[in-house]
């Protein structure tokens, strides 16, 4: 009598597409119901602390701007809110750009599975990367930065933003936040988990640490000149991937990259080393925002030392891992000389033809066996 085996269905298992799909619907329905908050009077209050910039200020119109008042804006506890609301978006955005662009490249170019990752990364951050520099740099054209350096240390604290300026830290804030749920969301490797857990940290804690400590100007350009570099970095990973050859825009990056933390090194210590340094105000002051004082500029200098020595750590041991990977493709196999052997060995050699071939005229040739058995 046959016994019937139990059939072990495994149970189905969820595609990647499926799943960013499912998430990035479940987000919008959260983001949908604070914007339709704002058509109830009701929970229009509550939606407003999400969706909108908190802590304005209005002030009036002086004589050198006798045109119009200029509303500016200050920080507090309700942009909490706000960077959730668009952490949200940013949580969409990256979906979309997943699905619709990276996606169908990937199904074109049937990278591996170490390629796949790496490109939907480069991809995702060099996208942000291209929008927050140009961003970054029509706010630093439109409020004169380039033109006067001092406005870096002039007038601290820099305590009143205007909207340009303190919705591009929000929406810095809001992305940078969106990547913890997108290593769940992008199924990233454990092994992996550990070095992203530390770049989004460094990210965080010099944008906050700019934002709340009235450093928003310096900040900006860091960021800035950052985000240039970087988005080089990972637009020349993607013409690797789809052409391996391609190296020019690695040895670009090598260039800006080093002088990329010269110039955030001088800039960080003229602005903090001497500019707020011989400032008439270095007193202590939480209500005004003024946080002056040798403690904080010596804590700020320091970080950004530590994290400058930490990426050229990093950058030196990429390059030499590079430059051996490179060494070892480019080496011609080596190959053995043949080596004579003393005695009988050697002229069992020679009889039986040049380095071990049999020729014609040998002694073991069928001409002279045939003489032999004769």
């Amino acid at each position: 009598m046959a016994i019937r085996k139990k059939s072990s269905k495994s149970p189905p298992v969820l595609s990647h597409e499926f799943v960013l799909q499912n998430h990035a619907d479940i987000v919008s329905c959260v983001a949908m119901v604070f914007l339709l908050g704002l058509m109830f009077e009701i929970t229009a209050k509550a939606s407003i602390i999400f969706v909108t910039l908190q802590y304005n200020v209005t002030l009036p119109a002086t004589e050198e701007q006798a045109t119009e008042s200029a509303s500016l804006y200050y920080y507090g506890i309700k942009d909490l809110a706000t960077v959730f609301f668009y952490m949200l978006v940013a949580i969409i955005i990256h979906a979309i750009i997943q699905e619709y662009v990276l996606d169908k490249i990937n199904r074109r170019m049937h990278f591996s599975k170490t390629k796949h990752s790496k490109f939907n990364e480069s991809g995702q951050l060099s996208a942000f990367y291209l929008f927050a520099c140009v961003w970054g740099t029509f706010i630093l054209i439109s409020e004169n930065y380039i033109s006067d350096p001092t406005i870096l240390w002039r007038a601290y604290p820099h305590n009143l933003m205007t909207f340009q300026m303190k919705f591009f830290y929000i929406s810095q804030l809001a992305y940078w936040f969106h990547a913890f749920p997108e290593l769940y969301f992008q199924k990233t490797k454990k092994e992996d988990i550990p070095r992203q857990l530390v770049y989004i940290g460094l990210y965080l804690f010099h944008i906050a640490g700019a934002y709340l400590l009235n450093l928003n100007h310096l900040g900006l350009v860091l960021l800035v000149l950052h985000y240039f570099v970087e988005f080089l970095f990972h637009i020349s990973r993607l013409f690797y991937f789809s052409d391996e050859k391609y190296q020019k825009g690695f040895s670009l990056w090598a260039v800006l990259f080093v002088l990329g933390r010269l110039l955030t090194l001088i800039l960080s210590v003229l602005t903090v080393g001497f500019g707020l340094a011989r400032a008439e105000n270095q007193k202590l002051d939480f209500s005004t925002g003024n946080f002056n004082v040798l403690a904080v500029r010596i804590a700020v200098l320091a970080s950004i030392c530590i994290t400058q020595a930490f990426m050229m750590w990093k950058f030196i041991n990429f390059q030499l891992r590079r430059w051996r990977e490179h060494s070892t493709f480019q080496a011609p196999p080596v190959r053995k000389k043949p080596t004579v052997t003393k005695g009988r060995s050697s002229r069992k050699g020679t009889e039986n033809g040049v380095n071990g071939t049999v020729t014609s005229n040998g002694a073991d040739s069928p001409r002279n066996r045939k003489e032999k058995s004769s």
